[in-house]
């Protein structure tokens, strides 16, 4: 069994924050809180899986009244030291069953993180928690990639995805279960520990988008849109990852 407090410990909260770079650069933030701002409307927002504030903290700058749910105590802890709890109101725990005060115009789960729930019931709950946040017609975003197998080799069980000086991600895959491991391998001068080499290991379930679409359906919401990207870009056959917007039905 995975323990996901073990897996987003002290450590990997330190490395998850590139102020200015990778995911935390204006190209990739900008789109982001543009989108999320407009869906929101005059309503509030809450992020499953806030992370070290990457997303919610524009976002609450952008005039979004901003709550979270999050597993890991070394996470929650990165977080409060940029934003206090009475400006950004964080639950800590499991983000398929975990309840927050207040009620949302919208909630969303960003950059593949519903794949951290290693499971389908477990990822059928996360919609299910969801809807329970959202007023009628409030909207859950998710974003995902779309699995690779296509560039999976016969009789192959992993691929190599990034191949960069000082990083090297290989991902290997069980097709049975939907489960692929992102093998991280950092390596050169850069170590402060010394080291050759240095590996972490993130497990997912992958989740094919007409399967996310029938748990949204489990839990009451309506695919509304889905997008290749923030930028709200037409999502195709090739499109490597999406950004899907679910509404919850009036009853």
């Amino acid at each position: 069994m995975i323990n996901q407090q073990q897996l987003w410990d002290n450590e990997a909260a330190k490395q998850y924050d590139t102020p200015g770079e990778g995911m935390f650069s204006p190209d990739v933030l900008g789109p982001t809180v543009e989108v999320l701002s407009e869906l929101a409307g005059d309503g509030a927002a809450i992020e499953f899986a806030i992370g070290t504030g990457r997303v919610a903290i524009p976002l609450a700058e952008a005039g979004v009244q901003v709550s979270g749910i999050e597993l890991s105590h070394a996470m929650i802890a990165r977080l409060r030291e940029k934003v206090d709890e009475d400006r950004i109101p964080v639950v800590q725990g499991d983000m398929s069953s975990v309840r927050a005060e207040g009620s949302f115009t919208l909630a969303f789960l960003v950059f593949n993180t519903i794949a951290n729930l290693l499971t389908q019931d477990e990822q059928v709950r996360c919609f299910e928690n969801a809807a329970s946040h959202l007023a009628p017609g409030g909207r859950f975003v998710v974003e995902l990639w779309v699995p690779q197998l296509r560039s999976l080799p016969p009789g192959h069980g992993g691929t190599v995805e990034v191949s960069q000086p000082g990083y090297l991600l290989v991902d290997t895959y069980d097709v049975l279960r939907q489960h692929v491991v992102s093998h991280h391998v950092r390596f050169g001068p850069d170590l402060s520990d010394g080291r050759d080499a240095r590996i972490g290991r993130t497990p997912h379930r992958y989740i094919w988008p007409s399967e996310l679409d029938l748990m949204a359906r489990i839990a009451g919401f309506e695919l509304e849109a889905r997008w290749a990207g923030w930028d709200r870009s037409e999502f195709t056959a090739d499109s490597r990852s999406h950004v899907s917007v679910y509404r919850l039905i009036e009853r």
